[in-house]
């Protein structure tokens, strides 16, 4: 069975705010197969476990109909309250029963969700929707994350390793496949005709608020935040007062980047 944990409107809320896009390079990486697969137009572009939305509006400027996919309500509802383009919608159902006709989606996609959803469930879905000679492309960023601001650099990596510790202590058991750099999830994946590629770094600009934002939008604090609230603010607030002290600012709006590895499973359809 799927794994919801990102059901509530406050954490949505917190999600559609603070999480990233796919960087760049993630995004070339994606284009590049793609185009290199491509015998036909790509007439319907399918984002599984979309959440708000942040991937598959980078998918919607590329491809012609663009369908996200999340089994939270609350998700969704972030994603059409957002600024959207006239070729993107969205649905709210399972990663595991997909209201797509058997051969008719051209890439299926999921960003940094396949982890939560039932594996082998999913994987018959992907076989059955997918066309011939379609693509899937399912990755994660992992935990390998650095900051960079000046020569406090080290510093604030520590301090951002260290706080990341505490609430991943919190982590549920599948985020064990992120862990393991998608290794379970690449075998599953039922196409001869498939690559992992673990080494996709990205360097995405943030402020220091967007940093402990993205901390609070992890699964593992919202856990941590209803078994100790006091403790899970207390927390993020030390944590943005050490990274301002580390960097000699005094605002939390002020500018760094944010070093992500992402993993990326890439896999074409036999005919």
């Amino acid at each position: 069975m799927a794994t919801q944990l990102f059901e509530g409107k406050g954490h949505a809320a917190v999600y559609q705010k603070y999480r990233f896009a796919p960087g760049k390079e993630l995004q070339q990486l994606i284009l590049s197969y793609v185009e290199e697969k491509r015998t036909s137009p790509m007439e319907l572009v399918v984002d599984v476990g979309c959440g708000s939305g942040q991937g598959t509006l980078f998918l919607a400027e590329h491809f012609k109909k663009v369908v996200g996919t999340d089994i939270s309500e609350a998700q969704i509802q972030e994603g059409r309250d957002a600024p959207c383009p006239p070729n993107l919608s969205y649905l709210v159902c399972p990663a595991e029963e997909l209201p797509f006709e058997d051969g008719s989606v051209d890439l299926l996609t999921s960003f940094t969700a396949a982890h939560w959803f039932d594996i082998e469930k999913f994987m018959k879905e992907v076989m059955r929707v997918v066309k011939p000679r379609g693509c899937v492309a399912l990755s994660t960023y992992t935990v390998d994350m650095r900051l960079h601001y000046g020569n406090c650099s080290e510093k604030l990596t520590q301090i951002f390793g260290e706080a990341k510790d505490l609430i991943f202590k919190y982590a549920h058991s599948r985020v064990k496949h992120v862990l393991e750099d998608y290794k379970e999830i690449f075998e599953a994946l039922p196409f001869r005709d498939k690559r992992r590629i673990t080494d996709v770094f990205d360097k995405i600009p943030m402020t220091v608020a967007g940093v402990v934002g993205y901390l609070e939008s992890v699964s593992p604090y919202q856990i941590y935040l209803k078994d100790d609230p006091e403790a899970a603010k207390k927390l993020l607030q030390e944590t943005e007062k050490r990274f301002l002290d580390a960097m000699g600012v005094s605002s939390r709006e002020t500018q760094l980047e944010f070093w992500v590895r992402h993993v990326c499973i890439l896999g074409c359809k036999g005919p």
